[in-house]
């Protein structure tokens, strides 16, 4: 049974809640006993041209319920878009695989493109409005009891809030009958529409602008009777200081994207960005003007710029390899990829470098992939009492950060899981770390690895390391194969250390091997674990994925860990080193 029609057959509020994946008695509590003030947290970021911008964060049970509100109704449009041809590709702000790019890129090439900005927007959107939607779209036709309660969720003070995972897909299910007007008008007249939550869109490439629609004079812009009938009969108000048509050899942008001939990001924000990162670099900090004052910017802030400009490089990138002056397909680089970047990815790269491990907030662990993270994060959330080092068990709380592996970290840093990786990582950490002339954190990296036949290139690639130190010191042998194989730790240069899983006895070992050997045979439709992932037949085993996220994530609380003690207790000893020495 698809989305669209579990919701239509709820008829009480319990069912709802059922559906939201929430206990009856907790959506009761959160909406009823707890009250509104409870559930939000309020703050205010400034907008670009002056003046804030309130945002209502919900927080707790509300921030749950929200969020799946707003997974259940991303369904329910897939759903009626699937059976009911109901058209969503107008709107392009939160919806699935939409996004700013994808709004700018139909505007692309033209040569005369309309802003228009609606006034107060999700304010627009009150309690009635919203329950009324549910009520009598056809699409769902909702009972009163299950439209109330899902106009209950969504609310605050009488409206959608801004701040809340489930009020933009809400607003695009209103306002879809508004895009399909504005759609015929744009039509009508040879332009192309879409709308971004606020922000209206029509583009043309007539050479001039279709004065059905909107009409300049001496900038003032006055827009047709059909325009201003559709949106006041949508109740919404256009907003006078936000309209322009933005002409061919003027710069234009839409939703913040430059589109004239490709997309892209403005060359101030660009440049901002840049200066922003090297201030960081030098001196461990930087400044952001908020009402022409400089205050001081966050490391998240300045990731959010730099994910912004390279999500539309990565674009540009795929779709325009011609552009660039490093060319890039899809043939496989291996790891030696540091060589294809552009100017504005060396600097991201090197902003990455500085957060995970010049200057990481916490000591930072890196596996050999990501389902070592799974049974770290489970093992310690058993044993956490012994080691205040790697986290703290009342309330419970990670004190050490897990990096995870992307494509975007293979490809910027040559950064990701097994050791042809990580060895690569090892030998050229020094070289980036010596990039940077910030104070350093004070916090150490360690490389967590599985002591067998795979350590081969590490081993060789810490051969070449003068720096490198096996601790106990007394134990080492001199040769540095043995050495390393039983090491407690190995400090590499700088902060950057190796701990590997304890022998078997004399014998290599692996990450596995610190379970009790009977969780391996753990049956899951009839198969059992396979570690090498190379027994035959195939369908006789699973791998370690789904030991990791059906066996250790799903039991963590009753699996007995006691085989991760020695591990652990390298890693706090490898903290404790560089607390002594930093």
């Amino acid at each position: 049974m698809n989305s669209i029609t579990q919701l239509k057959n709820c008829n009480t509020r319990v069912d709802l809640a059922l559906l939201l994946k929430v206990k009856p008695a907790v959506l009761t509590f959160t909406l009823y006993k707890k009250g509104p003030q409870n559930n939000y947290t309020s703050f205010n970021i400034p907008k670009k041209n002056g003046g804030v911008r309130t945002i209502n964060a919900p927080i707790g049970k509300l921030k749950t319920l929200q969020t799946n509100l707003s997974k259940l109704l991303l369904d329910c449009i897939d759903d009626i878009n699937k059976e009911r041809g109901f058209n969503s590709g107008l709107a392009h702000g939160f919806v699935r695989e939409r996004s700013i790019i994808t709004n700018a890129i139909m505007h692309k090439n033209s040569k005369n493109v309309l802003n228009i900005d609606l006034d107060n927007f999700f304010g627009s959107f009150n309690f009635g409005r919203v329950r009324g939607f549910f009520q009598k779209n056809r699409n769902f036709l909702l009972n009163d009891e299950v439209a109330t309660t899902i106009a209950q969720i969504a609310c605050c003070n009488n409206e959608l809030p801004q701040g809340s995972p489930c009020s933009p897909v809400i607003t695009n299910l209103i306002t879809h009958s508004l895009d399909i007007q504005l759609l015929k008008l744009a039509n009508k007249y040879s332009c192309t529409y879409s709308r971004y939550a606020d922000d209206i869109t029509f583009s043309t490439r007539k050479s001039k602008f279709p004065p059905e629609i909107m009409v300049e004079n001496n900038g003032v812009y006055n827009p047709s009777k059909r325009l201003k009938h559709e949106i006041k009969r949508a109740d919404f108000k256009i907003n006078d200081k936000k309209t322009r048509i933005q002409y061919r050899d003027s710069r234009q942008d839409v939703t913040g994207l430059i589109v004239n001939k490709k997309i892209g990001v403005k060359k101030e924000y660009r440049r901002t960005t840049k200066s922003m990162c090297n201030s960081l670099f030098h001196t461990g900090s930087y400044t952001k003007i908020v009402n022409d004052k400089h205050v001081a910017g966050t490391i998240n802030e300045l990731e959010g710029r730099l994910n912004f400009i390279d999500s539309i490089d990565l674009y540009n990138r795929i779709n325009y390899p011609e552009k660039l002056s490093i060319h890039y397909t899809h043939r496989n680089y291996g790891y030696k990829t540091r060589a294809l970047l552009t100017g504005r990815e060396k600097t991201f790269s090197k902003f990455l470098f500085y957060k995970w491990f010049f200057a990481p907030s916490k000591p930072t662990i890196l596996c050999e992939g990501k389902t070592d993270n799974i049974y770290l994060k489970s093992a310690i959330f058993q044993l956490a009492a012994h080691y205040p080092k790697l986290v703290k068990a009342t309330p419970f709380e990670h004190l050490v950060n897990y990096f995870s592996y992307n494509k975007r970290s293979r490809f910027l840093l040559e950064l990701s899981g097994g050791t042809s990786y990580l060895a690569g990582f090892i030998s050229s950490y020094s070289d980036h770390y010596s990039l940077y002339s910030a104070p350093k954190s004070g916090q150490p990296i360690i490389i967590i690895l599985d002591n067998d036949s795979g350590l081969n290139d590490i081993i060789s690639a810490l051969a070449k390391i003068d720096t490198c130190t096996v601790y106990p010191i007394d134990k080492a042998t001199g040769n540095i194969k043995e050495d390393i194989k039983t090491a407690d730790f190995i400090h590499v240069v700088h902060n950057l250390y190796i701990v590997l899983t304890p022998l078997n006895g004399k014998n290599d070992s692996m990450i596995e091997n610190l379970f009790n050997p009977a969780l391996w045979s753990t049956p899951i439709q009839g198969r059992t674990f396979d570690p090498t992932e190379k027994r035959t037949p195939k369908n006789s085993f699973y791998g370690k994925n789904t030991f990791a996220t059906e066996v250790i994530k799903r039991q963590k609380a009753t699996i007995d860990f006691s085989g991760f003690h020695p591990l652990f207790e390298r890693m706090t000893l490898a903290i404790t080193h560089y607390e002594g020495i930093r």
